[in-house]
């Protein structure tokens, strides 16, 4: 139950901030509290700040299923950004067109992914570029979301024979 004026990312600090030690995230080996996983999504989101990443900005996040696709997600909502989910699993050709047609200019993923994408997109690969992610501030960024911006966009299955975007506003 929360006031639809209030974006996720911004609920998830209030809950850092009440429960920092708390579990958050458990996937494989890889365990994150509130504080940790703020932090660190906190920094992902100052690196896309530096990218050009503002309100209603698409980018675009193709990872596996695991806390460091948490981090690439909470961290574009942090920077103001929307996300576009990338399976990568998904033909080159599908990918392609997703990314034209949502007009992203950066693409967070890992590095197993690389020869999937597009090489003319800027990325951003989460498991690789740790060292350089780790220098910016573990601080919430303080990026003007409004409940009315861009949170995600979703492709449909395209079976009338072409993929469609849908956007979705964080108030949804």
């Amino acid at each position: 139950d929360h006031p639809r004026s209030v974006c996720m990312h911004t609920l998830f600090e209030a809950c850092a901030e009440e429960t920092p030690s708390a579990l958050c995230v458990a996937h494989a080996d890889r365990q994150l509290g509130y504080d940790e996983l703020n932090r660190q999504a906190n920094q992902v989101a100052h690196y896309l700040e530096t990218l050009g990443t503002s309100a209603n900005s698409v980018v675009a996040i193709c990872a596996e299923r695991s806390a460091l696709n948490v981090i690439g997600l909470l961290g574009i909502w942090k920077a103001g950004g929307a996300y576009l989910p990338i399976d990568p699993s998904y033909p080159r050709e599908r990918i392609a067109f997703m990314l034209e047609d949502a007009g992203v200019k950066v693409i967070a993923t890992q590095e197993k992914f690389l020869s999937k994408l597009p090489i003319h997109i800027r990325k951003v690969v989460l498991d690789k570029d740790q060292d350089t992610i780790s220098r910016f501030p573990h601080t919430n960024p303080l990026a003007s979301v409004m409940a009315d911006n861009l949170a995600y966009v979703i492709y449909t299955s395209g079976s009338t024979g072409k993929p469609k975007g849908v956007e979705v506003a964080h108030r949804s």
